[in-house]
């Protein structure tokens, strides 16, 4: 069989690689991490029987998903949680668990029929909730697409659609409880991501490694200061994405 990986984030491509040396000579696997490089012309000349897409934020073209079966994981319970910024959606609604929904890309957003799903525990920040979900994806999910072909099911139910979150959503409020707080700085823990913030007089102060006591009664985070001006772009505001 030969695949397509196609991902962005550093803990899916490690990942990737070990795949594909754990089956060099039995599937072929071909690494995509650049847009650019996942061009129709490209995929016509490995022609590959699925393109699977974990963490995977730029447009496929039509010509691309009409003619090979592409595979998105997304994190929720679908058809609960269409749309973007999954993990931080599901965080604010206080949400301790999901499931990752390995899913047909087709013409409507997050719609496509099920291929499998997967539980998945959101305990702790967002980089380590996103290395516990590239774990199951690559050893459990991929896997089973390796082994046989697998006939998605169409989704069930009314669709819950998530809204992409803004950087600005963010920010630390005074009448937020120490609880949220500490929810508001792990779900944005990871790389790319543009922290959990506040702003004083001159400053934008950016938080990360957030530890809550069990009883609740304190919060110990990371802090950087950051001078605000036209110039600087603070917790990676400008560069950050939300997916």
């Amino acid at each position: 069989m030969k695949i397509i990986i196609a991902t962005i984030k550093e803990w899916n491509i490690v990942r990737a690689r070990r795949l594909k040396e754990q089956y060099q000579g039995i599937h072929e696997v071909l690494i995509v991490t650049q847009k650019e490089e996942l061009t129709y012309e490209a995929v016509c000349q490995f022609a590959p029987d699925y393109i699977l897409l974990p963490h995977w934020s730029y447009y496929i073209v039509p010509q691309i998903t009409d003619q090979w079966e592409c595979v998105v994981f997304h994190m929720t319970d679908l058809p609960y949680g269409r749309g973007g910024s999954p993990l931080q959606n599901l965080i604010v609604r206080g949400h301790k668990e999901t499931k990752i929904s390995a899913i047909k890309v087709t013409e409507v957003l997050d719609g496509g029929p099920i291929y499998m799903k997967k539980p998945l525990s959101l305990e702790g920040s967002a980089h380590e909730i996103f290395e516990r979900c590239a774990d199951i994806i690559f050893e459990e999910m991929i896997p089973c697409f390796l082994k046989e072909k697998i006939i998605p099911i169409p989704q069930e139910g009314e669709p819950v659609l998530f809204r992409r979150r803004k950087s600005q959503e963010g920010e630390l409020l005074p009448e937020m409880s120490l609880e949220t707080f500490y929810d508001y700085i792990r779900m944005l823990d990871a790389e790319g991501y543009p922290r959990a913030f506040l702003d004083y007089g001159p400053y934008r102060l950016c938080f990360e490694a957030a530890q809550l006591a069990e009883d609740g009664s304190t919060l110990e985070a990371k802090v950087t200061f950051h001078r605000m001006d036209k110039n600087n772009a603070a917790c990676g505001f400008e560069s950050g994405r939300e997916d």
